[in-house]
């Protein structure tokens, strides 16, 4: 009886309302679930899940490493595929590092002012970890 051959790549598709940020075939994802991080690679059971705020890094074909800083979604991954839904997504080139740096001292003002009523933390809180992951994907791009 012959065995089916598992696949060495997947097809790796992450959009946006906006966009579709990547689509192409991949050796290896990692991506923020919202329950861990977690690794794919071609012949993976399949299975959905939701993602949190978090770095997904991806291996092209010849092992170039990219990064993406992506804001919650939902990711579908099967033997052949695995399509990512996010909220948002950016490639580490394409983040505006002097206007991350912008937003996350703008957030840090609006947490150090304790007691203000007029402050809603959580988005500050919210606000701050998506600046301080946006510079961590800008500092990996090539």
């Amino acid at each position: 009886m012959a065995t089916a051959e598992i696949p060495r790549t997947l097809r790796l598709e992450v959009v946006t309302p906006q966009r579709l940020v990547v689509g192409e075939e991949v050796e290896s994802v990692i991506a923020p679930g919202s329950e861990g991080y977690f690794g794919v690679l071609g012949g993976h059971l399949p299975f959905m899940t939701t993602l949190q705020f978090g770095e997904l890094t991806y291996r092209r074909v010849g092992g170039e490493e990219r990064h993406l800083a992506v804001s919650w979604g939902y990711a579908e991954v099967l033997p052949t595929r695995m399509t990512v839904l996010a909220e948002g997504a950016e490639r580490a080139e394409e983040i505006d590092v002097a206007r991350a740096e912008e937003a996350r001292d703008r957030a840090l003002g609006r947490l150090g002012r304790a007691g203000d009523a007029t402050v809603d933390f959580v988005r500050a809180q919210e606000a701050l970890m998506r600046a301080l992951l946006r510079l961590e994907v800008a500092a990996k791009k090539r």
